[in-house]
């Protein structure tokens, strides 16, 4: 077999092809883990991260208690996690009469710092719309966001 050489026109087409192809090749390729990371381990460890959030949130929102609070005034709120952008996710509704206050600001302050960290290693972004707490009244003696 002899290979007979393209005209100097469809050399360059040909050329720009192979160019364009290992462009495509380079952006699909699975991203090569770093040495004593797998992709395996590193969505195991997202998960377990996640896990753990909702855990610390969960035990947070259980110390925030609602009731014994007659009036508005009395009622707190206090913010809930990390957003991507900055801030708080959400805010939590307390009436610090019946809430252990200080064990409320330490869960909130440990999920703060665990959801920073994860943000900041996965690199998650969000909106950056700034949240602000809701107003608070009193219901029947508990604590109730007003928007």
């Amino acid at each position: 077999m002899t290979l007979v050489p393209l005209p100097t026109r469809r050399r360059g087409v040909a050329l720009r092809g192979l160019v364009l192809l290992a462009f495509v090749s380079a952006a699909c390729a699975t991203p090569t883990p770093r040495s004593g990371d797998s992709l395996g381990s590193r969505a195991a460890a997202r998960v377990d991260d996640t896990t753990r959030l909702a855990t610390l949130e969960r035990e947070a929102r259980a110390l925030a208690k609602t009731t014994g609070c007659d009036a508005a005034s009395s009622c707190r709120t206090a913010p809930v996690g990390w957003r991507g952008c900055g801030g708080p996710r959400s805010y939590v509704v307390y009436c610090p009469a019946s809430t252990d206050t200080a064990a409320l600001l330490r869960k909130l302050e440990e999920l703060k710092r665990a959801e920073m960290e994860y943000v900041d290693r996965e690199g998650i972004v969000s909106t950056c719309e700034m949240r602000m707490p809701p107003g608070v009244t009193s219901q029947g003696g508990r604590c109730v966001a007003t928007r």
